[in-house]
């Protein structure tokens, strides 16, 4: 996959259609049984297929993976039984429907693709890959998994996808993703980036593996990153607090404020998420000026994960790099669902305000959002099984890494459990035990509480003069007694 020799980058180019897409493209998404192209794959795919590396903005559903694929096609050679496209997802889930999405429209292109994902034997993986999969679709950790054990290589990449970035990072995939860099070629790549929104961390790590990429944002008809997507979760009025609990696990905020309408229910939600193992704490006129400036040092340090408080106490408040706020009940005053929700997707980054609604709250977000023109998405509030999942994907990918980091005497070490580990595993009544250690490193990775950058260090001092640096007495060094 190379740029075309023509290619100018500052060029603009025209969103295009099914009928002016090459043959090869145009027979695949026959295949796929698609007669016209969404907006994602309109403005995407020229400029793929131009050679730009690109940071699309773009929501699940929107046809991004076709934007990324079909492009492919033309650029991929299938003689050259090398991984060609290294496309990195944050699940197994996501992995498998990009691999199916491939199959179908890479079809007798002889293209070969292979999914590699946790949580399941190496055999198949292994064998396709050795096969020569021009395109792997995988986990960052399974994908170094392969590359560690030498199941097939990156030397011939090409081409570097990164789709759902937002979702890969707050899988906890940062460490892995780093490491894995170290296998890429010391060359160009042709790298994308997909992600519904574009927060702080997700900028830093995108400058870390694209060089000059441009910004398509396909939420608005301007061309930049700086938005605010605005969600609301219509919950069981009842059942609002562990509805809360729900969204923070599959959402993961890297920080967030918590709005409530009164202090009373500050209290509340603090004490929940506390108790349920986060690392929050209130701001409300309940507390003394002493307990109001040691919490306000922890946000100001950016050592806090989740601020509870009234629109009174957070009055002035900035916090650094807020990824969401999260409205718990709507406010009384609409103004102040603006003034809350600009609170993130500030200098430049996108974030991420949501609000819950009760049935009977749903129609004032509602007016809110028809009031002030806002494109409010409404999302089906996460079940106990959408938890379990996300979960068992974050905490199998911690454990694969840890696994990783072994060394020769630490596996030995770990070999004295093997036994417990399969009596534990056969035993029925065993598995409050299994389960609540798994719990207890799952609450130690994911919501310790937060670390702050570290400060930069200070200057070194000025080196000591020696003896004969010193200059030239005028007496000529004779001492006068």
């Amino acid at each position: 996959m190379t740029i075309p020799p023509e290619a100018d980058p500052d060029a603009e180019l025209p969103d295009t259609t099914v009928e002016q897409l090459p043959p090869s493209l145009r027979a695949a998404c026959a295949r796929a049984g698609w007669t016209t192209l969404t907006p994602v794959q309109a403005r995407g795919i020229p400029r793929l297929l131009d050679g730009r590396n690109m940071m699309i903005q773009a929501r699940t559903g929107s046809g991004k993976t076709g934007a990324f694929l079909l492009p492919m096609l033309e650029l991929l050679d299938p003689s050259r039984a090398v991984c060609q496209a290294l496309v990195l997802v944050p699940t197994r889930e996501l992995a498998k429907q990009v691999h199916d999405d491939a199959v179908k429209l890479f079809g007798d292109s002889g293209l070969r693709t292979v999914a590699v994902y946790g949580g399941v034997g190496y055999g198949q993986q292994v064998e396709a890959l050795k096969r020569g999969a021009h395109v792997v679709i995988g986990t960052p950790g399974r994908v170094l998994d392969h590359l560690l054990k030498r199941t097939f290589s990156l030397d011939q990449l090409d081409a570097l996808v990164f789709d759902e970035a937002d979702r890969m990072l707050s899988m906890g995939f940062y460490p892995d993703m780093r490491k894995l860099k170290r296998y890429l070629p010391a060359r160009d790549l042709h790298t994308c980036m997909f992600s519904a929104t574009f927060p702080a961390f997700v900028i830093r790590t995108a400058r870390e593996f694209i060089d000059d990429p441009e910004f398509v944002n396909l939420s608005s008809d301007h061309v930049h990153v700086s938005d605010v997507e605005h969600v609301v979760y219509v919950v069981d009025g009842m059942d609002k607090d562990r509805s809360l609990v729900r969204i923070i696990e599959v959402e993961n905020p890297t920080a967030a404020i918590i709005f409530c309408n009164t202090k009373q229910r500050v209290h509340y939600v603090n004490v929940v998420l506390q108790r349920f193992g986060y690392d929050a704490d209130e701001l409300s006129s309940d507390l003394t000026q002493g307990q109001r400036e040691q919490v306000l040092d922890r946000v100001r340090k950016g050592s806090l994960r989740f601020l509870v408080a009234t629109d009174v106490a957070a009055r002035g408040l900035d916090v650094p790099e807020l990824s969401h706020v999260v409205q718990y009940e709507p406010p009384e005053d609409p103004e102040s669902y603006v003034h809350r929700a600009g609170r993130t997707g500030r200098a430049g980054a996108s974030g991420t305000a949501i609000s819950l609604a009760s049935r009977a709250e749903r129609s004032a977000v509602e007016r809110i959002a028809k009031g002030y023109k806002i494109d409010l998405q409404e999302r089906a509030a996460p079940t106990d099984d959408d938890v379990a999942a996300v979960v068992a994907e974050r905490l199998t990918a911690h454990l694969e890494a840890r696994l990783r980091e072994r060394d020769t005497l630490q596996t030995e070490r770990s070999a004295r459990f093997e036994r417990l580990a399969r009596a534990l595993a056969d035993a029925e009544g065993e598995l409050p035990l299994i389960t609540m250690l798994l719990d207890d490193v799952y609450q130690a990775v994911q919501h310790a509480p937060a670390i702050p950058p570290p400060a930069p260090p200070p200057p070194p001092p000025p080196p000591r003069r020696r003896d004969d640096d010193r200059p030239p007495r005028r007496d000529g060094g004779r001492h006068r007694r």
